[in-house]
């Protein structure tokens, strides 16, 4: 069941050609095999991204911190329209909003997530690798510290590197190669930052080419679950955020509890999803200025208050000061 599931989820090519480039460079050998499917456009299963990964680990036994570099060196191409689509954003905080939307363009087995508390931003990685865990962790926050410092021109600095998993060498060389503090046994992972650095404005902003941009990267996450019983959930929650699970089953013929099972053949839970996408449909809502009692209303909470608990619990703040926070 665990391998059907890996071969379920897959990344872009464009990632895995980084890596097979990577790998040739420590002097490992990839099987040509896997370097024709890397070759291919289009995407890569899970099961042998996971084949290149220990390859890449393999070449590089007297380096820990080569998956970090790897990660410092990947460029905006190497993302694939997501990249892109992220050049074309206005400020870092739009970039922020993009990859959290985008993410599964890249690799659909990891997300990220945007929390604020205070004065501090972290940007939550949550990836559901099973081999290589913090390897692959480590390169996708050498990414993101390092094109959001390419973006910003410089200008972005990170309050802190937070990483799950024990140092696999000494940390002093963590915080040499990506410019900060980096700390570990975290339980979680994530780049931290003052809400500030999102207001940088990025090198190479332009709204007419994000909109084109954004077009196309709607069809590619659209096209990656287009059989999957999780993509025509998201759009009816979307369109009906009040509904429930039985519900939503009716529409796509099934009962709640075949949909738990559909979805969890996804890797995904009902609750999970709902809250997700309720948590995004509510920051867009108060971001565009709806009042705390409407957007409580159409996402289907009892009142203010169970709205507004679920709101902490999302954010660590009450509506009225994320509101708050958004029109300064």
């Amino acid at each position: 069941m665990e391998s059907m599931q890996r071969e379920h989820f897959s990344v872009t090519a464009r990632f895995t050609q980084a890596l097979v480039a990577a790998i040739a460079r420590q002097g490992g050998q990839v099987p040509e095999a896997l370097r024709e499917i890397a070759a291919q456009e289009g995407r890569v299963d899970m099961a042998r991204q996971e084949a290149l990964w220990a390859l890449f680990i393999d070449a590089c036994p007297a380096d820990p911190l080569a998956a970090l570099r790897l990660g410092t060196d990947l460029q905006a191409g190497h993302l694939d329209i997501v990249g892109m689509l992220l050049l074309s954003c206005d400020t870092l905080g739009d970039g922020l909003e993009v990859l959290t939307e985008y993410a599964p363009i890249i690799g659909d087995n990891a997300r990220f997530e945007i929390v604020q508390e205070g004065a501090e931003v972290r940007l939550r990685y949550l990836p559901d690798y099973v081999l290589c865990l913090p390897e692959r962790v480590e390169a996708v926050m050498g990414c993101v510290v390092s094109l959001a410092r390419w973006m910003t021109n410089g200008r972005f600095r990170s309050r802190a590197v937070l990483l799950a998993h024990t140092p696999r060498t000494d940390p002093a060389a963590y915080e040499a190669l990506l410019g900060c503090p980096v700390r570990f046994d975290q339980g979680m992972n994530a780049v931290c930052m003052d809400a500030s650095e999102l207001n940088h404005a990025l090198v190479q902003a332009g709204n007419s080419l994000h909109q084109h941009l954004r077009a196309l990267a709607d069809g590619m996450l659209a096209s990656l679950a287009q059989d999957g019983v999780s993509a025509r959930v998201q759009k009816l929650i979307r369109a009906h955020p009040r509904w429930g699970k039985e519900r939503i089953g009716e529409q796509l013929g099934m009962s709640g509890r075949h949909l738990n099972r559909k979805l969890a053949a996804e890797a995904i839970s009902f609750k999970g999803l709902r809250e997700a996408l309720l948590h995004d449909m509510a920051l867009q809502a108060l971001r565009a200025g709806q009042g705390i009692a409407a957007v409580s209303e159409a996402l289907g909470f009892s009142d203010e208050n169970a709205f507004s608990r679920a709101f902490r619990r999302w954010t660590g703040l009450t509506p009225a000061q994320y509101a708050k926070s958004v029109r300064k």
